[in-house]
């Protein structure tokens, strides 16, 4: 890293000391820089590389979209009171501070190491200047009969005022001279790249003089042929450009009569909400990104100029149409659950509770829970939660044919699903025609909770059975998300959940639970004072301990009972995937309480709490992070986990593993920054989610469980 770079990054992450709490927008952020840290990381595979570079682009778009979005909302909102707040004026001003050194250090990598490794592999992304002839013939062509007759290019005058420019879409702005048809002179064209062509464009192999595969880009080809666009006229200056803009969906749910009917009219204006940023090439001349940042009413602070194309997430494609597989993951099959290769699913879960642990272990008996279920004749009820299903999924083709066939189907569909509403709606409206009943759970909560659960008559009577878990009904999503699931016939637990969906479709309030603790009603009070518990206990000289494992911590209210419990004496180790605003290790506050963040091959997904509890070991599985939103503001569910079998799987395998990773594994510092782990004095290299794969994959030994063996979590 050059000087310049390094006094821009220093000066970036320079978060002032003291305060109890980090800053939720600038830990997001630092999260981003570990996952760039695979993509800069020779160890992994050159492909995987360059899918994290891509991840690192949508993350920073959704950052944009939701987070810049939400402070720049507040900002107007409070702006005509007093002035900006100086809190929140430098939260958007650090952020947009560090966005800027990522983004710097992204282009970097991308173009002086991932596009020579790839040539050097095979694999081309060709620029005009290394096109040879017969490839720019091929390019003309392409351009001429695909591309030109779909652009639509508006030379602006008070008669074609600027156009309407989608979130996230590649555009051109263009500087003409010369007389225009009408005789006048010097103007400005903004073009759209319309969103049926290809971003990735391969060339004909027969045409390469390289051995393996070329590609371009579009954004290369029209800018190669910008002048066929202006017959008469002179191109004196052009650049790509894309903005992104507020995506945050509203509607008065209090006031609509159908909330799916007034969503779906509401989708089409995300694509239109107001302007966060502004992303143009390298060489796009000052006034014309001065131009475009006056047109959308973007702050210069949050203008980008990058040096290639302005959506690497378009490479994305790339990595995954390759067949190269050494230049890819080995392939993972996943395991089996040996306690479900039964023939009657339910005849197993009346015998024990299964957990199940993805992607180390098949999603399959998930969806073979519920696909058993539709066709059962003794099945006569089967209710389920829906937040992200994805646009095709086997299991809501089950619940549609259970439906068919005349059986009891509730299901709560979560039409609010950031980013995942329009396939909600699409599931939604499929399910009620199958005779489903469809709600959208509570008015002004989103339906997180992840449930299923189905009624069976049987020689004794009904008898339920239920799957809870901590990630979503999503079988993509299962084979790259670490999240546990639990399948159950607990009477106790099997009720309450029961409870929660009475709850859910009646609004009543839900009677006392007995064994799951709900948001937004008690999942709060039951973790503070779980917390609280094992402050007491280690305040009469016992030996105390917290593990908990999840995507973000940001609660205060949570915080602050984790920095009493530090003060006791608790020995506290969290496992936090992104955000943190928990400051760990400052003497008199958190001495005690050590964070730590896994990023690898798999996104880090699941949400475990364990409390020691006088040997008691209880532990909780859960759809909710420790955040207000999830608190307080959604319906959320943790769960317990009683047999003692797989109370010592889930510390086994959901959270040992992780306490030792020193592949993976960052720790964060009182100083709101992360330092890598690595292996020391002759260290052997741990990586919890290698090793899980070893442990669980189709390919591993089985292990024998042990019922008695010591308490697995002694303090040291």
């Amino acid at each position: 890293m050059d000087m310049k770079h390094k006094a821009l990054e220093t000066e970036a992450r320079s978060i002032p000391e003291g305060g109890a709490f980090l800053n939720r927008e600038l830990s997001l952020l630092e999260f981003n820089r570990r996952v760039l840290a695979q993509a800069e990381d020779p160890s992994i595979p050159l492909l995987e590389r360059l899918r994290f570079l891509t991840i690192v682009s949508g993350n920073l778009d959704e950052f944009f979209e939701v987070r810049v979005a939400s402070l720049l909302a507040q900002h107007q909102m409070e702006a005509g009171h007093n002035g900006i707040p100086h809190a929140l004026a430098t939260t958007l001003e650090r952020a947009s501070a560090e966005c800027r050194v990522l983004i710097e250090r992204q282009y970097r990598l991308f173009n002086e190491e991932i596009l020579p490794r790839l040539s050097e592999n095979g694999i081309h992304m060709l620029r005009r200047s290394e096109r040879n002839a017969a490839q720019r013939a091929w390019v003309k062509q392409f351009f001429d009969h695909e591309v030109r007759p779909l652009l639509t290019p508006i030379g602006l005058d008070p008669a074609h005022p600027f156009p309407r420019v989608i979130n996230k879409s590649l555009n051109f702005i263009v500087e003409l001279a010369g007389k225009d048809a009408f005789g006048r002179g010097t103007g400005i064209a903004i073009m759209k790249a319309p969103r049926v062509l290809p971003r990735v464009i391969r060339l004909p192999d027969e045409l390469s003089d390289k051995k393996g595969q070329s590609f371009c880009l579009l954004s290369s080809v029209i800018q190669a042929h910008m002048a066929d666009l202006f017959t008469g006229r002179e191109v004196v200056s052009y650049s790509q450009f894309r903005v992104t803009r507020n995506s945050d969906l509203w509607v008065d749910e209090e006031e609509v009569k159908n909330l799916r009917q007034a969503l779906q009219s509401e989708l089409h204006s995300r694509n239109y909400g107001f302007a966060v940023r502004l992303e143009v090439g390298r060489g796009c001349p000052p006034h014309l990104s001065n131009f475009l940042l006056n047109q959308f009413e973007i702050d210069r602070s949050r203008l980008f100029a990058v040096d290639g194309p302005v959506n690497l997430g378009r490479l994305l494609e790339v990595a995954n149409t390759q067949d190269k597989s050494e230049l890819k993951f080995t392939p993972f099959v996943p395991g089996f659950p040996p306690k479900l290769t039964g023939p009657d699913i339910f005849a197993s879960l009346r015998k024990q509770d299964v957990l199940l642990h993805h992607p180390f272990e098949s999603f399959q008996p998930v969806i073979e829970f519920i696909q058993t279920a539709a066709s059962d004749p003794c099945v006569v009820a089967i209710k389920q939660t829906i937040y992200r299903a994805g646009m095709n999924s086997d299991l809501m083709e089950a619940l549609i044919g259970a439906a068919q066939r005349g059986k009891e189907v509730t299901v709560i569909v979560e039409l609010m699903a950031r980013f995942d509403e329009e396939a909600n709606i699409n599931w939604a409206g499929r399910l009620e025609q199958a005779g489903a009943q469809v709600v959208y759970g509570v008015v002004g909560l989103k339906t997180h909770a992840k449930m299923a659960l189905v009624i069976r008559r049987e020689a004794g009577g009904l008898r339920r059975y239920a799957h809870l878990g901590t990630g979503n009904y999503n079988s993509t999503t299962a084979k790259f998300y670490t999240d546990m699931g639990l399948l159950t016939a607990s009477e106790d637990v099997t009720a309450d959940v029961n409870e929660v969906f009475i709850h859910l479709t009646s609004l009543t309030r839900p009677k006392q639970l007995t064994s799951i603790w709900l948001a937004p009603f008690s999942l709060h009070k039951e973790i503070v004072r779980a917390i609280r518990e094992e402050a007491a206990i280690a305040r009469h000289g016992r030996p105390a301990r917290i593990i908990a494992k999840m995507n973000s911590l940001t609660d205060e209210s949570v915080i602050k009972a984790l920095y009493e419990a530090s003060e006791a004496g608790v020995r506290i180790e969290l496992i936090i995937r992104g955000a943190c605003a928990l400051r760990p290790g400052v003497k008199g506050m958190s001495e005690n309480i050590r964070v730590r963040s896994i990023v690898g091959r798999f996104l880090e997904h699941t949400r475990i709490f364990y409390f020691r509890n006088d040997l008691k070991h209880d532990i909780y599985l859960s759809s909710a992070d420790w955040m207000n939103r999830n608190l307080f503001r959604r319906v959320e569910v943790a769960f317990p986990v009683r047999s003692p079998a797989l109370k010592r799987r889930v510390l086994r395998e959901g959270l040992h593993p992780y306490l030792k990773d020193n592949v993976n594994a960052w720790d964060l510092g009182s100083d709101g920054h992360y330092k890598r782990r690595k292996p020391r004095n002759g260290q052997k290299a741990v990586s919890a989610q290698q090793m899980l794969m070893e442990m669980l994959g189709a390919n591993s030994l089985p292990t024998k469980e042990n019922e008695h063996g010591p308490d697995p979590v002694a303090p040291r």
